[in-house]
């Protein structure tokens, strides 16, 4: 076994045995990363509510064969005005679950650890409609499968693209057109997160627009990981 120091955001927690919980945590430097943290369910462990789900934290750790150890944490960002929003604990737990699913035990991703930390920080100080859809956009973005927005993905002409389908990949032409509607103003909104508009789609109150683009990167999503997210369909999400 070998000691490492790194940075990462708590995915999820289990309980294992009596006192214990295995944390996942993506990392700046380990990929996703999965830790005992002995005795932490005792009212005396040292580890407090430090090892909580979407907790920001700096972490010591012992590398083990199948199971790593936490010996030490502190807290980087404890996201406590989104822990007290029942809305934004819903997006962040979706934020997280993507994470999760996508992020690789062993596999280094800084670009992914800094989206979500960036992610959760957007959430701390507001709650926009479209953080979410944002976030995931910019993940598909990053895997190589953002969807086609600029021709149909069915015939590749670069006429009026009026619908949407997620397994297919993007928008379609009125010849090609099967899935979901897609309006010129929801275009334009995908387009915008895709192409350094980001801030601007994050400053859009909620709408009908924002609504149908939020949707839409749901199936998105759910097409690329080819499952469901939890998340996502419960009732704290919007």
């Amino acid at each position: 076994m070998s000691l490492y120091r790194d940075q990462g955001v708590v995915l999820r927690t289990i309980r294992l045995g009596e006192a214990d919980r295995i944390v996942t945590l993506a990392t700046r430097d380990n990929g996703k990363v999965r830790a005992v943290a002995k005795g932490i369910r005792r009212t005396t462990s040292k580890f407090g509510g430090r090892l909580e789900p979407m907790s920001h934290v700096a972490v010591q750790c012992w590398r083990g064969r199948e199971l790593d150890i936490v010996t030490q944490a502190e807290v980087i960002d404890a996201f406590g005005r989104v822990r007290a929003d029942l809305g934004r604990v819903g997006k962040a737990y979706t934020v997280l679950e993507v994470v999760d699913q996508l992020s690789q035990e062993g596999h280094a991703n800084a670009p992914l650890y800094d989206m979500v930390v960036g992610a959760l920080r957007v959430l701390e100080v507001g709650d926009p409609p479209l953080l979410v859809a944002a976030f995931v956009l910019k993940v598909l973005a990053a895997e190589g499968a953002a969807p086609e927005l600029d021709v149909c993905v069915a015939c590749g002409e670069d006429s009026e693209l009026v619908a949407f389908d997620p397994v297919e990949g993007g928008a379609l032409c009125r010849s090609c057109r099967r899935g979901r509607p897609l309006g010129p103003d929801s275009l334009a909104l995908l387009r915008a997160i895709l192409r350094g508009g980001l801030r601007a789609a994050l400053a859009e109150p909620a709408s009908p627009v924002t609504d149908d683009v939020s949707a839409l990167v749901t199936e998105s999503i759910e097409a690329h990981l080819d499952r469901r997210l939890r998340s996502l369909h419960s009732a704290v999400v919007r």
